[in-house]
């Protein structure tokens, strides 16, 4: 048994996931390339290993003749009786071959076969199982700028966030461990080539269901998810079983699991609403924290009409539109805002056949909503405790229920 050779192998197969078969197989054509360069020519010659024992033997293959013309394919009859009386002219001869004999050339390039196939099998290897965490994340540590590029080390590979993946005023350090999102995984002679990103979506899902464990096993589901990288993220969320709160199992006790991942998005806030198979009920929570008068939506032409209470307009459209563009992104719908003055002028009300005032001269669809802005602040300053700095309440994540 060729005991060094077989623990070499099982070593291999352990730390870089190379086979013992792939190996042996290239131990045969490496055994074979050798007799090639030292005898030049190897048409002939049979490589025999033992699988088990890893025991192999070298042998040419000799045909017998009456008076040999090549003596790399061919054995004179005379030669042959001498190894056994049986052989006759015809017959075919196998000659052992000590691989001690092989010249210093014919081993080197022997070696080079067998690490060629060590480095083709390990680049394969760690290909298939990069190729498997595409469109996952994975935990990394921050090597260095390359320009503008930032090089991660994943572990056994390297990968490069792109300045495009990047989220803007994000600074790394070296060393600093970040969670990344696998974008693509190429395979190059050089090993496989790993894009990753921070911008990506879905890097807001996957973190959720590393947090959450509801998540995790179906329980809840992400059904969308509209994202600005690094300013705010809206998911919407739906439970398959009753018993069971979406948006309360996203939050956690305290706001424990969503903190986690807006600490690991760097501060980026994130809303969570209930997902509604009515368009126009989950155009309304798509909207939070804005009340909403009605929302009228057209399932065909992917549009939908809003109307909000005139103190609600800036608080609905956001910083900059931020609020409506995520929610139109959340939903599908290309979403009009409009606050109720302009609803009255436009007589919109009339086109959707609502009735927008009662005998007491108020607007039945929120009787119950403040009647000023500044009992609308008040109340919401009472419910959340926040201090709102301006319409747009930029920096409040609303809590959810």
């Amino acid at each position: 048994m060729n005991k060094e050779l077989l623990e070499a192998l099982e070593i291999l197969e352990k730390e870089k996931n190379i086979s013992k078969e792939t190996m042996l197989e290239a131990i045969e054509n490496s055994l074979i390339t050798a007799c090639k360069n030292h005898f030049g020519k190897a048409d002939n010659i049979k490589v025999n290993i033992n699988p088990e024992t890893c025991d192999f033997a070298v042998l040419a293959e000799k045909e017998v003749v009456e008076q040999t013309e090549d003596p790399l394919l061919q054995i004179s009859l005379t030669e042959a009786k001498m190894m056994a009386p049986r052989y006759e002219v015809g017959d075919i001869v196998q000659i052992p071959i000590e691989s001690k004999s092989f010249g210093r050339i014919a081993t080197q390039n022997a070696k080079n076969v067998i690490l060629q196939k060590i480095r083709e099998e390990e680049r394969k290897s760690l290909y298939k199982d990069w190729y498997a965490k595409e469109k996952d994340i994975v935990p990394g540590v921050v090597q260095r700028y390359l320009g503008r590029n930032v090089s991660i080390n994943l572990g056994k590979a390297d990968a490069i966030l792109n300045e495009s993946e990047q989220v803007k005023g994000e600074i790394f350090q070296p060393t600093e461990r970040i969670k990344v999102y696998v974008l693509e995984v190429k395979d190059t002679p050089k090993g496989p080539r790993i894009s990753v990103s921070r911008t990506h979506p879905d890097l807001v899902k996957r973190l959720f269901e590393l947090e959450v464990a509801e998540v995790k096993d179906g329980t809840v589901e992400i059904k969308s998810i509209a994202r600005e990288a690094g300013s705010r993220t809206k998911i919407a969320v739906k439970s398959n079983d009753p018993n069971v709160d979406p948006v309360g199992a996203c939050v956690g006790l305290n706001g424990a699991r969503v903190n986690s991942v807006v600490s690991e998005l760097r501060g980026e806030k994130i809303d969570i609403i209930n997902w509604d198979d009515n368009p126009a009920y989950l155009i309304e929570n798509a909207l939070s924290p804005a009340k909403v008068i009605c929302v009228v939506a057209d399932e065909e032409a992917r549009e939908a009409q809003v109307i909000v209470p005139d103190y609600q307009l800036s608080l609905a459209i956001g910083k900059e539109g931020q609020n409506a563009r995520l929610a139109a992104k959340l939903t599908g719908f290309k979403i009009d805002i409009k606050s109720e003055t302009q609803a009255r002028e436009l007589g919109l009300f009339e086109e959707m056949g609502i009735e927008y005032q009662t005998e007491e001269g108020t607007f039945e669809a929120y009787q119950d909503y403040p009647e000023s802005y500044e009992e609308y602040e008040e109340g919401y300053e009472e419910s959340y405790q926040e201090d709102y700095q301006d319409d747009y309440q930029d920096d409040i994540i609303p809590e959810q229920d």
